[in-house]
């Protein structure tokens, strides 16, 4: 394969002319907005080794591979070197949770194993393949996340990195206008188990899902693990605690995070179960737990000034995520609480009915107050106060300034609530 002695001639493969470039393979990508093959003589001029182009204009220049289709010449590029080094690959998708209990998984595996993870949530039709591409003979594992907004793009993912394992965190109410309801949203997650289950390969699940229980009646081989006690489970733990963080127990042993919520319990304990299935000891996955600290705007504590602190959790939000949130946050010990919420994107149909069932939802605690940002929020129903944009709350939030006061902060990745200022 021409391409793949390319690869291996050159320093990794890179498709943003913004970053190094000195003896890369360079891949010319195109989108809606944009055409990579316009950046070739800019690549070449930053010291890419070799450039892989769909424009025939250059199929003279001695450095330039001209292709059909660059992404699919991407796909089959990271195909092939995972074939080639047959690494073991564990899959991982659901609804919710996916970054973190991928990084969980890798703070787990990483204290026996040089394991490889997703970086950041570069889980979708390009995100998979360079995760892929960074493998070595020296990586013993990876954990690669996929992520879908439409039917048929998991087994895409699949096919192209072909796992060994596989762990779907949950179905929820998530990307529902791509997937068009949450039994789309089952079917689509679940073309995961689909394409193990044709090869018999190993599932990961929880014995307390039962739509999980339902989905992988018998077959075989799974490996689970339970936190209700659930006969059958391979790994039976306890949840301690989940406030102010989240404390699990297996075999007589405490297992502590810095994770909030019991939503993040059956994350933890999905770690642990694989941990234990690779046959990690507890002082290993102890470590691995334990060493996990979120960032990234993720379930993360953020100190301000005032006495206030922050829990934000910006990143993503679709319904099943901000109701978890928001129930792990109300049991927090504070006297004042203030709830910051960020309008919840893709849900289509569902957009009007969801926002409105949540603000109805929230008006039974008691906050000091609840801020609510984006046009979605803003046609609800509600007392609240609205807000146009994160610039508009800020406006309020500086008139008004808060003390000894605990924030959560979570709305969808495109609402930027990163941008918030208490």
């Amino acid at each position: 394969m021409l391409l793949y002695e390319k690869f291996q001639e050159s320093k990794g493969v890179t498709t943003d002319t913004r970053k190094e470039l000195k003896d890369t393979l360079f891949f010319c990508l195109q989108g809606e907005n944009f055409d990579g093959n316009t950046f070739v003589p800019l690549a070449l001029e930053k010291g890419a080794k070799w450039v892989v182009t769909s424009d025939p204009q250059w199929s003279s220049e001695p450095k330039a591979i001209v292709v059909k289709d660059t992404l699919w010449a991407l796909q089959e590029l990271a195909t092939y070197h995972r074939q080639k080094l047959g690494t073991p690959i564990i899959a991982l998708t659901g609804s919710n949770g996916k970054t973190t209990t991928k990084e969980l998984i890798y703070s787990v595996l990483n204290q026996s194993f040089n394991a490889l993870k997703t970086e950041g949530n570069l889980n979708n039709h390009l995100g998979v393949p360079l995760t892929l591409l960074r493998l070595t003979f020296e990586t013993d594992i990876a954990i690669v996340e996929m992520g879908a907004n439409h039917p048929g793009e998991i087994a895409r993912l699949c096919q192209i990195a072909d796992p060994d394992f596989g762990y779907i965190t949950n179905f929820g109410r998530a990307h529902l206008e791509g997937f068009g309801s949450f039994e789309g949203v089952i079917r689509a997650k679940s073309e995961l188990y689909q394409y193990l289950k044709k090869d018999n390969k190993c599932i990961f699940f929880s014995e307390d899902n039962s739509l999980q229980r339902e989905l992988l009646e018998g077959y075989e081989p799974t490996y689970s693990f339970s936190l209700e006690g659930r006969e059958g489970a391979n790994l039976q733990l306890s949840l301690l605690k989940s406030i102010p963080t989240v404390t699990l127990e297996w075999a007589g042993q405490e297992f502590s995070s810095a994770l909030i919520g019991n939503y993040n319990a059956t994350n933890i304990a999905a770690a642990m179960c694989i941990g234990r299935y690779f046959k990690l000891s507890a002082e290993a996955i102890r470590r691995g737990v334990e060493g996990y600290i979120p960032t990234n705007n993720r379930s993360q504590f953020v100190e301000k000034t005032r006495g206030n602190r922050v829990l934000m959790d910006a990143y993503n939000a679709n319904p099943s995520s901000m109701h978890a949130a928001i129930e792990a946050f109300q049991a927090l010990p504070s006297a004042h609480k203030v709830l910051i919420l960020g309008d919840m994107k893709e849900l289509g149909a569902y957009s009007e009915r969801e926002h409105q069932q949540l603000v109805t939802d929230i008006a039974a605690y008691p906050w000091t107050a609840v801020l609510l940002i984006g046009e979605n929020f803003g046609r609800t129903q509600t007392d609240f106060l609205k807000f146009a944009t994160p610039a508009e709350a800020n406006a309020y939030l500086a008139a008004h300034p808060f003390s000894d006061t605990l924030f959560l902060v979570k709305g969808s990745r495109s609402m930027t609530l990163e941008k918030i200022e208490i």
